[in-house]
C-alpha cells in the first residue's frame, strides 16, 4: 500500500545531500493530492537544477514547492470548470423549460430544472437524454462550455491571479538562483589579474 510513496520519497530524499535534508521540510499536500507526484515533480526539479550549497538548496526547494503549487491551481481550475458545467446545463435547462410557464407553478418548474441538471451530472443515461434535447435547441456542448466560462469567470479570474503570481515567483526565484551561481564582478576581476613579473616591475620603476 505505502510501496510507491516510500519508493518516491526515498528517489526525492536520495539527491538530496544529508547535510541538506533538514533544509527539505515535508510537503503540505491536501485530501486527494498525491504523495508519490509531489516527490516525482519534486526529484525532477531537484535534477534540473542540480543544486549544490544550502543557499541553492533553499532556491531549489521553493521553486519544486512553486511548480506543485501551480499544478494544484491547473487542476483546481479544472475541478472549478466541471462543477460550473452543471450550473450551465441548468441555466439552459431555464431557458427551454421555464418559458411560458405560469407564475403559480413556476417554483414546481424551477425545482424539476435543478433536479434535471443534477441528473446530467449524475446519470449517464439522463445526461445523453438531456443532451439530445439540448441539442435539438441549438444548445451543444461548446455552448455549455461557454455558458460554464460566463458563470465562473469570477473564480476562474482569481486562478489565474494565483498561476501568475506562483509563476512570477518561480521565475524570481530561478533569476536569483542563477544569479548566486554567478561569480561577481569584484571576484572575476581578481581571479583574471595575473601578477606582474619582475621584469615589468623593474620596467615601471625605470619610467618614473
Amino acid at each position: 500500500m505505502n510501496g510507491p510513496v516510500e519508493t518516491s520519497q526515498a528517489l526525492a530524499a536520495g539527491l538530496v545531500p544529508v547535510e541538506f535534508q533538514a533544509l527539505c521540510p515535508p510537503p503540505q499536500l491536501l485530501p486527494g493530492e498525491s504523495q508519490a507526484h509531489y516527490s516525482a515533480l519534486q526529484a525532477a526539479v531537484f535534477r534540473d537544477l542540480a543544486p549544490q550549497s544550502a543557499i541553492e538548496w533553499l532556491f531549489a526547494i521553493d521553486i519544486a514547492e512553486l511548480s506543485w503549487e501551480m499544478h494544484r491551481y491547473r487542476v483546481l481550475r479544472h475541478r472549478v470548470l466541471s462543477s460550473f458545467r452543471q450550473k450551465a446545463v441548468e441555466e439552459v435547462l431555464r431557458r427551454i423549460d421555464l418559458v411560458g410557464i405560469a407564475p403559480e407553478f413556476r417554483d414546481v418548474a424551477e425545482i424539476y430544472t435543478v433536479q434535471n441538471a443534477l441528473d446530467w451530472q449524475l446519470d449517464p443515461i439522463a445526461a445523453e437524454d438531456i443532451e439530445t434535447r439540448l441539442a435539438s435547441y441549438g444548445f451543444d456542448q461548446h455552448t455549455i462550455s461557454m455558458e460554464a466560462y460566463v458563470l465562473a469567470q469570477q473564480i476562474l479570474a482569481l486562478f489565474d491571479g494565483l498561476l501568475s503570481g506562483a509563476q512570477l515567483r518561480r521565475l524570481l526565484l530561478m533569476k536569483e538562483l542563477t544569479s548566486c551561481r554567478r561569480p561577481s564582478p569584484a571576484l572575476s576581476g581578481q581571479t583574471s589579474r595575473r601578477p606582474r613579473s619582475d621584469a615589468s616591475l623593474m620596467y615601471d620603476g625605470s619610467t618614473k
